[in-house]
This record gives C-alpha cells, structure tokens and sequence, in this order.
C-alpha cells in the first residue's frame, strides 16, 4: 500500500506529463482510445467521487470567515472566464462547434488542480479550496445559465438537460464521497493517498478519447484551437490577479484567485461538449486540460518568488564606524 501511495504521489506531482503523453496517444492511436467516448461521464463522476472523499467542512469555513475575499474568487472566475470566451470567439473566426466549446470551458466552475498550483506559488491555499468548493457546488445552476446565455448563438443548448447532467456527475458523486467519509473514515483514510492517480487517469483518458475522436478537426484546425486556448488561459490568469488586486487583496490572495481564475475544470467541459454538442467542441477543453497545467506550473513557480515589500528581507545599510 506504501508503494502504491508513493507512485499516485509521483502521478499527481507529474499529471502534466501524463496529459501530454495520453493527448499524443490519443492522436495516433485514435481507433483504440475512441471506444473511451462513451465512458467519459462515468470517468468525470469517479474523479468527482474522489474529491468528495476529500472535501472537508473546513473548506466552507473559508466562505463564512471570509466571505468577502470567495465572493471575489468565485464572481472573478464565473464573470471574467466566460467573457473571455465570448470576446475570442467575436475576435477569431472559428467553426460554431468550437465556438461553443470555448464558451462552455469558460463557464465552467474551477478545477481541483489551481489548489495545488495555488500551494506551490506560496498563496492562500484555504481561499483556493473554498473558491473552488463554491463554483463547484454553484455549477449546476451558474454553467447550462452561462452557456444558455453565450453560446446559443452558435448551437441549441438544453440548459435544463445540462443541468441535470452536472447534478449527477458532479453533486451526487461528490455527496456520495462526502457521506461516506463519515460512514466509514478508516476506509476513506486508507484510500485516500491512492486518490490522485485515481484523478489522474480519469483526466487522460478523457482527454486521449477527446483527441481520438476529433483527430480529424484537430489536424485542420488545432494550430487555432491551442491559440485560444493560450489566450483564454492566460488573459485568465492576468485579469483574476488584476480583479483581486483592485479590491485590496493580499499578494497571497491575489496569487489563488489568479491561478482560481485561470484554470477551469476543463474535465467538465469535455463531458458536457461531447454529450450535449459534438467531440469537436470537446476539444477546447481537452487542450486546456493538456496546457492549463503547464500555464499553471510555470505561473505558480514565477508567484513563488514574489514577496509583499513587507515580507522582504530588511536591507541594513552599513554604517562607518
């Protein structure tokens, strides 16, 4: 069991990696990841499933102790992420499908990875999981609203249908862990460490069955997809600290609503798109499941060296003597 911790550890820490590694696979192999497509539901739910065992009421603590600084995570992630998308998807011309892939990665709630990134940058981790934990919970109402809003435009969008998808994939499996960490919590304590390989397969396979069965559209349209993508992502990024800022946040805070802001579960939004629009608008999210991971790493070790002026060392100047 030790070694079977140690290895999920290794996964998680490299999850990056095994995006990568399983989006290539998906692409040359795409006949045999293909068969995944019908599965990706159940895959999102056994990821949410493993977040509910580790959701805490501490967590909501956070909400209630400050509430302020969430409503500013949580408005920042729901408000800038889906303007961005609409405002790329006015700015390059791009295929409906995707179009309304890029919107509905937007309206996604955050993903679990920022409270990791938000750990390594040296910010407010217990502001991370809270922010994360609300737009979770908020999803089911805010993500078909959002989408409804933005994206019929581009394709019909059922939002009540969305509705009651993001209920059984994300608020049922997530209660089911939650519950059972109190029914039986030495079998949750023992599992737990195994949990982000858990979280880490789901996420590949999801996205190697995305890029298998989009091969064909990626190959004529991925250059533009992966730019949006960038642009989604780190104007994300830029804007969510410039948000926190404005409202007087703490370097700390301003670093996890950025990396809140920034990164969305993309997860989500390729279960969504592919049920409810076509595999070709599950692609947006598939590349931000591959590039929102390696924006973040490279974001959290650059936030990572960024001090408050008062947290700085004093510079003592000598005197003669």
């Amino acid at each position: 069991m030790k070694s079977l911790a140690s290895f999920s550890s290794f996964v998680g820490k490299t999850f990056a990696v095994w995006v990568i590694l399983f989006a290539v696979l998906g692409f040359f192999f795409p006949e045999l990841f293909k068969q995944i497509v019908p599965w990706i539901v159940t895959l999102l739910a056994i990821i949410m499933f493993g977040m509910g065992l580790t959701i805490s009421l501490d967590d909501f603590r956070e909400v209630v102790k400050r509430p302020f600084d969430v409503a500013i995570g949580v408005g920042s992630q729901f408000v800038i992420m889906p303007l961005l998308a609409v405002l790329l998807t006015m700015l390059i011309p791009m295929p409906p499908e995707v179009a309304a892939g890029v919107i509905l990665v937007g309206c996604c709630p955050g993903g679990t990875s920022s409270n990791v990134m938000t750990y390594l940058s040296k910010g407010d981790v217990a502001l991370s999981v809270a922010c994360t934990s609300v737009t979770t919970l908020a999803a089911p109402i805010v993500t078909p609203f959002l989408v409804w809003l933005f994206a019929s435009q581009f394709l019909p969008v059922d939002a009540m249908a969305m509705f009651i998808s993001i209920v059984k994939v994300v608020l049922v499996p997530l209660a089911l862990g939650f519950a059972l960490q109190k029914l039986a919590p030495t079998v949750v304590r023992a599992a737990v460490p195994a949990l982000p390989l858990v979280s880490v397969l789901g996420i590949v396979l999801i996205v190697a069955a995305v890029v298998g069965a989009s091969k064909g559209a990626i190959v004529q349209s991925g250059l533009m997809i992966f730019a949006v993508v960038v642009l989604h992502n780190g104007l994300g990024f830029l804007l969510g600290f410039f948000a926190a800022k404005a409202c007087g946040l703490s370097l700390a805070r301003r670093k996890a609503i950025a990396i809140e802001v920034g990164m969305q579960n993309s997860g989500l939004g390729a279960a969504l798109a592919n049920t409810y629009f076509s595999p070709l608008a599950a692609v947006p999210s598939a590349i931000f499941s591959v590039w929102h991971n390696i924006s973040g790493a490279l974001l959290a070790n650059y936030f990572a060296r960024q001090v408050e002026a008062e947290d700085a060392p004093a510079v003592v100047v000598p005197t003669r003597p």
